[in-house]
């Protein structure tokens, strides 16, 4: 079936089965890499993508669903200005070990951002609550959004 829908800005067609994995199109069909499998039923996050400007997590998601819709993947949200800043702020802070749910976060950081951007402490862990990660506690990773969210307020990016 062809799935026609908007990927990272641009328009895309693929030829593949209606109920083929969003996260298997991402990483086979258009070599998408950053979008990882963790869990595989929705529930760590490191497949989070924005569908229409909203986290979803494409590991429970089949291709039919994206059919004339947004979807927005950690690679094309690192190009941004706010992805840049963002990326920067884990890195300043250590924030990042392993690497494998960090495409997951952020995905939720940039989408919190863009909605919020309050350096709120209870409602940046709320946004990452659906994110799981098996090396660190957190805390770093909080304290990014945080740097974020302040440096965002002081370069007038909102």
């Amino acid at each position: 079936m062809e799935i026609k829908f908007s990927l990272n800005g641009n328009d895309v067609i693929v030829d593949v089965p209606p109920m083929k994995r969003l996260i298997d199109v991402l990483r086979d069909d258009f070599g998408l890499s950053g979008t990882k499998e963790g869990c595989g039923e929705g529930e760590c996050g490191a497949c989070s993508i924005l569908l229409n400007g909203l986290p979803v997590t494409s590991c429970i998601m089949n291709a039919v669903h994206v059919i004339d819709k947004k979807v927005e993947t950690v690679e094309y949200l690192a190009e941004t200005e706010l992805g840049k800043l963002l990326i920067d702020c884990f890195d300043e802070v250590n924030a990042v070990q392993c690497g494998f749910c960090f495409p997951g976060f952020v995905v939720a950081a940039y989408h919190y951002i863009k909605e919020k951007a309050e350096a709120d402490e209870q409602e940046i862990k709320h946004a990452l609550s659906g994110n799981i990660c098996r090396c660190t506690g957190y805390v770093k990773v909080i304290d990014a959004v945080m740097l974020t969210c302040q440096r965002v307020k002081e370069r007038g990016m909102r």
